[in-house]
């Protein structure tokens, strides 16, 4: 049985992330306005948060960038367009996609960005290149976290051999990550004694970042909380690609830390996120991502089955089970 302190006790190394532009982006290509994106920081400011992730540090010659909107490649420009010098307590992240970024030429030394936190995102086939990636944002002065995707389809020994090189390198942070929605909350507590085994070893923290293909992304981070999980994922309405993700009201509601206070999130969904939904932007939990998350498989189909308009639930799930 895990400790009540756990949670119910004030944890000052609790740190949430908000991934709403970078997740919420996958969702309707990264065209927020700028009256959105600067709402959302001062929601973030107002409200506790510790980081706030812009979006991705996209290739350039591998994306175009009269497709996607700005979050897609998350500029220095463009960031300080919005936080200015950000001399505030709430920190900058971006994610670097192995394979998907141009890392030693688009990322440039902290002393230059308004960036913090650099968040690398792998397989666990690209670990090796992540680990280079982790050395290059560390030698120029950033926090470092990886987040290793679709953990559950991973078996264990490749997982401990992965976390094992990880802890090797620089990295501040192994992050677990729930791809598919697909993991209960007696699986993720498995997971994190697993990582925390290495996270001790190497002197790192943990963190996850849950998806609600099972509308499982609550508790699951409350499952991780219990487990000594300290940096914690959410997104405003659980905006993300897909079913979505954990929902920042919901966490901010339930963490016991006095320095975050749930009302500003809730003036921001009150002006923004509904008026997504009313603009025809479709994210969260439905039946088609339900499917997907119980056969642990990518969700890219259950977009697809969206993105068509289809409600034939029943042949969609004939569909995807003769895949798996």
């Amino acid at each position: 049985m895990k400790e009540i302190s756990k949670l119910l006790d004030f944890r000052p190394d609790i740190k949430v992330v908000d991934a709403t532009l970078r997740d919420g982006g996958l969702v309707n290509d990264f065209y927020f306005t700028d009256e959105f994106v600067k709402d959302l920081y001062n929601a973030n400011l107002r409200s506790g948060v510790d980081y706030m992730e812009f979006g991705y540090k996209g290739d350039k010659e591998m994306f175009d960038v009269n497709k996607f909107g700005p979050c897609k490649f998350c500029d220095d420009e463009y960031i300080r367009s919005i936080v200015g010098e950000n001399n505030t307590d709430l920190k900058i992240a971006v994610m670097a996609d192995v394979g998907r970024c141009n890392y030693k030429e688009d990322i440039h030394d902290r002393s230059e960005s308004p960036v913090d936190l650099i968040r690398v995102a792998t397989y666990l086939h690209q670990i090796p290149t992540a680990v280079d990636m982790i050395e290059d944002a560390k030698k120029k002065g950033y926090e470092v976290s990886c987040n290793i995707m679709a953990v559950s389809t991973a078996q264990e020994s490749d997982l401990r051999v992965a976390l094992d090189i990880l802890g090797k390198s620089p990295v501040d942070v192994f992050y677990i990550v729930d791809s598919f929605g697909s993991i209960y909350p007696e699986q993720l507590a498995r997971i994190a004694a697993l990582y925390g085994e290495f996270a001790e070893k190497y002197g790192k923290k943990l963190g996850i970042h849950a998806h609600d293909n099972q509308k499982l992304a609550f508790a699951n981070t409350i499952e991780a909380v219990g487990d000594g999980v300290d940096w914690l994922d959410a997104t405003y309405s659980a905006m993300g690609r897909g079913a979505g993700n954990c929902a920042m009201e919901l966490l901010l509601g339930f963490l016991k830390n006095p320095k975050y206070n749930v009302y500003p999130v809730l003036q921001f969904i009150e002006k923004h996120m509904n008026k997504l939904r009313e603009e025809g932007v479709v994210w969260g939990y439905d039946l088609q991502y339900l499917m997907t998350g119980l056969l642990n498989q990518h969700p890219r189909t259950a977009i697809q089955f969206t993105k068509d308009g289809r409600h034939d639930y029943a042949e969609f799930y004939k569909e995807i089970i003769a895949q798996d």
